[in-house]
């Protein structure tokens, strides 16, 4: 009898976007470095076509439906509730149709009942955690082990390394108390998985990453960042002008590091009193913006108007090939880790504006510790309104392409690109980490495979 030697890793993301982009990502470095491998991808119905649509030219990776969660209400509470009660029974039956059986599943860290499905079915399965380490620390090692946060005071939360404060951690806002429930939950059984995967780079988060290491006793390997930075080369070699909507043309005109570029996410998104204050700020301050988003409001349509031509605003974009233009100069960002990871991979200074869950804490690591970028609010109130004089004063130094500072924020951007191109490098920390977990997976099927032969 023959027994298959390809190893079939199913991954199974968290069903929204900033979830399912960085696993497809890493789906595709896993089978460009290792050809012999096979992956199927599950997502709902409702992001079916979208998912493969977009990655249609992905070799090795397949896509498979789930059924679309039944939602109570619109909100984000009912949709984490969907998917943490609708999703199991589905993911069950599908694993029984397979096939070949599943050799592997990685899964979204924050799913805890796929970790425990695993472990009942003898599937190794690889935690894939979608965001910064620190915010895993947080949450690992204070919320979950019981070390005392307080949302009023600074936190030493790494011995001597990082100070944060206690507004940072928005899970210990009462409003967030179901998800704070499920976030334990996920921590709980993060050991009982076999592999930790981590979208960072070690060097960018090497002394949170070691403590992570002497408190989990389970193989973690930083494999960031999970970015389609392979398809950079080939859309240079390839260009299609028709996909990006004149976006890029209209970049070519720009004078360089001229450009504001401007993203709040896919999910959640700004208020329009504060969508006002930004657009009128930026006609103030005269500057050069980019602006992604669907709620186009009427000031903004009236700056884009105007002869000057200093504004462009689209509903989508390819962010990585934006970024990486001669003409933008900066990023104003919601601080989601897939798009921090982008901006740092293209060297470009942030203005900081989080709105949600992991941002505060990735915010104050970009202003505070890796030092690219400065804060647009300044208190740590996600809530509080922005005003139009206060953006233009700070629109207008952080554009300043001769100020002392923004020199400086400039430089340390450029050392941080290079750090990812040196960890992504051939030796660099995550192609070696990315080849080892390889390595893990192959050798763990040949051993079952020689267990069935000798059975």
């Amino acid at each position: 009898m023959e027994f298959p030697l390809q190893p079939h890793v199913v991954v199974l993301p968290y069903p929204s976007q900033g979830h399912i982009n960085p696993m497809i990502n890493l789906s595709n470095i896993l089978v460009s470095n290792n050809p012999d491998i096979f992956v199927t991808f599950l997502v709902t119905h409702h992001c079916f076509s979208r998912t493969t649509s977009s990655n249609a030219k992905l070799r090795n990776i397949t896509f498979a439906a789930l059924p679309d969660l039944r939602l109570s209400a619109d909100t984000f509470d009912a949709t984490v509730h969907a998917v943490m009660t609708q999703m199991e029974a589905p993911l069950q039956s599908l694993l029984d149709r397979l096939h070949p059986p599943p050799t592997l599943l990685i899964c979204d860290a924050f799913l805890s009942w796929a970790v425990a499905l695993a472990n009942r079915r003898n599937i190794p399965v690889a935690a894939f955690w979608t965001t910064s380490t620190a915010e895993l620390w947080v949450q690992y090692f204070h919320l979950f082990q019981g070390n005392q946060l307080c949302l009023q005071k600074k936190l030493d939360y790494i011995p001597s390394t990082y100070w944060i404060d206690g507004s940072d951690v928005p899970l210990l806002n009462g409003k967030n108390r179901k998800i704070l429930q499920l976030a334990l939950k996920s921590c709980e059984w993060l050991p009982k998985a076999q592999y930790l995967l981590l979208p960072s780079i070690y060097e960018l988060e090497s002394k949170v990453v070691d403590a992570l290491k002497a408190n989990l006793k389970i193989p973690i390997y930083t494999i960031g960042p999970s970015i389609p930075y392979s398809s950079v080369a080939e859309n240079s070699r390839n260009p299609n002008p028709n996909i990006n909507g004149g976006y890029m043309e209209w970049l070519d005109k720009q004078p360089p590091n001229s450009v504001l570029y401007i993203s709040h996410g896919s999910y959640l998104s700004i208020s329009s009193a504060q969508m006002e204050e930004i657009a009128n700020a930026l006609h103030d301050g005269n500057v050069r913006f980019m602006w992604v988003t669907r709620e186009e409001s009427p000031k903004l349509r009236e700056i884009c108007g105007e002869k000057k031509k200093m504004g462009l605003v689209v509903a989508w974009c390819d962010q990585l090939r934006v970024l990486l233009h001669r003409a933008v100069g900066g990023y104003w960002s919601h601080c989601g880790w897939n798009s921090v990871m982008e901006g740092i991979f293209c060297g470009v200074p942030f203005l900081t504006f989080p709105i949600a869950m992991d941002q505060p804490l990735i915010s104050r690591l970009i202003v505070e510790y890796w030092k690219v970028g400065w804060r647009v609010k300044k208190d740590e109130k996600m809530e509080g309104l922005v005003r139009r004089d206060v953006i233009v004063e700070l629109l207008r130094k952080f554009m300043d392409l001769q100020s002392d500072d923004g020199r400086e924020m400039r430089r340390r951007a450029k050392e941080l690109q290079l750090m990812v191109q040196l960890a992504i490098a051939e030796n660099g920390s995550s192609h070696t980490n990315i080849r080892a977990f390889l390595n893990n997976i192959v050798q763990s099927e040949e051993e079952r495979v020689q267990v069935q032969k000798d059975g």
